[in-house]
């Protein structure tokens, strides 16, 4: 059932200036997740520091998240929030990066949130360009890649390998379009993660790429700010650890997406300024992105299909290796419609949906199963060749009657919720 949470308002420039500058709030707050950085911390929090008393041109804050350290970090921390004014110290009892940005954002004011590792590999100039689409309103999410074209990296050849062996991964199964999750250098609106972040589970490494994919499988905008990045050979994180974590991680998101158990449907086009969806005259809402979707699907379907009813051929007759093919066909053709061409996702109705696309499924046979039986009347014993032109030509017209079904009858665009009366003022219903 979709989770009434209603709609964030349209990306639009953050105000930051006149009393958003006088009021204490700062606009950008840099969370440092650490744990036993006792050595690190200082200098990292000095340098950043600088770097954005000189280049930044609103107000900040960088916020020290402690997760659980045992050395001196929580004392290291503490003397440069005294030292500084702009430095706050954040203590949490249990470890995990994940779990720490999760803590420190949710209950952040600033309106553009960002992190970066304490080793600070990435350069600090990408700072600004990084948050600039998140001020100006562009963009939902900011990352960090070190895998663009115009990065210039620095840095082993096993973490090289490690990284784009894991970014094959996940285009691969999470069919992900980003190009660097586990870069230590993110920023996020703060009106998108107080929606996001409540969805993402892991509390660990695996944060980041939870939060990119379910971001990107919602609509939202992600901007790539190519980054130079050097490598730290003291880093303590341990790959192998790390990439077990996050192959189980992947495989926990791919289940529920394949299942539809993320209720993506509370995040999907939350602001309502896609242009995608204005009304244009002649243009009925939605149909360019769904022409889109139903003709990818279509064309592999309809392969499918094919290679179906070539298989069944080989042990019976036509008629019944076409209803076989096209039955298993269907099924996954309507599944997969459901989802990507129409938006509809989780369970509700989904039985409903497959039940009429069964009944659409019925008027494709009818007409394939008619074109077959008129080339067998026309032609005696026809050739494999010729029965598969036939019902090309057969699925090209039930497809187009398939569409106009999907759209009229088994997916119809939700009527419009009435608004509400304007409430009337008090001294006029007393005054009645």
């Amino acid at each position: 059932m979709r989770t009434p949470l209603g709609n964030l308002p349209a990306r639009q420039h953050l105000p930051v200036t006149g009393a958003a500058l006088t009021a204490g709030t700062p606009v950008l707050d840099v969370v440092i997740p650490v744990h036993n950085e006792e050595d690190d911390l200082g200098p990292c929090v000095r340098r950043l520091h600088a770097h954005l008393s000189g280049t930044f041109p609103y107000p900040f804050r960088i916020t020290v998240a402690d997760n659980a350290s045992t050395d001196l970090t929580s004392a290291v921390a503490r003397s440069l929030a005294d030292e500084m004014p702009e430095v706050v110290s954040f203590r949490l009892e249990q470890k995990g990066r994940g779990r720490a940005l999760r803590a420190v954002w949710t209950a952040s004011e600033a309106p553009v949130l960002a992190y970066m590792d304490v080793d600070l590999s990435t350069d600090l100039n990408a700072l600004l360009p990084l948050v600039a689409p998140l001020i100006s309103g562009h963009s939902d999410l900011a990352i960090g890649s070190r895998l663009a074209r115009s990065s210039r990296v620095v840095r082993g050849a096993k973490r090289e390998f490690v990284s784009r062996a894991y970014n094959l991964i996940l285009r691969g199964s999470l069919a992900a379009r980003f190009t660097d999750a586990q870069c230590g250098f993110k920023a996020i609106r703060g009106d998108v993660a107080q929606r996001l972040l409540p969805m993402v589970e892991d509390t660990g490494w695996f944060f980041d790429t939870e939060m990119l994919v379910l971001a990107e499988r919602a609509g939202l905008r992600i901007h790539e700010v190519p980054v130079d990045w050097v490598d730290d050979p003291d880093s303590s994180v341990d790959l192998v650890r790390t990439a077990s974590d996050d192959l189980r991680g992947v495989w926990r998101i791919g289940r529920a997406l394949a299942t539809g158990q993320l209720a993506l449907d509370r995040l999907r086009r939350p602001f309502g300024d896609d242009p995608r969806d204005r009304e244009l005259a002649g243009v009925p809402g939605g149909l360019a992105r769904q022409l889109v979707g139903f003709c990818v699907v279509g064309t592999l379907s309809t392969l499918i299909y094919l290679a179906l009813f070539s298989f069944f051929r080989l042990g019976t007759g036509s008629q019944v290796a076409n209803a076989l093919a096209l039955l298993l066909s269907a099924l996954g053709n309507t599944a997969a419609n459901r989802r990507l061409t129409f938006g509809v996702r989780g369970h509700d109705r989904a039985m409903r949906h497959q039940a009429q696309g069964l009944v659409v499924f019925g008027i494709g046979l009818a007409l394939t199963s008619g074109s077959l039986a008129a080339l067998h009347t026309a032609t005696a014993t026809p050739s494999h060749g010729s029965e598969l032109a036939v019902l090309v030509a057969a699925n090209l017209a039930a497809t187009v009657l398939r569409f106009l079904l999907f759209r009229a009858w088994v997916f119809p665009e939700p009527e419009p919720e009435p608004e509400p009366a304007p409430a009337v003022p008090t001294s006029d219903r007393s005054a009645r």
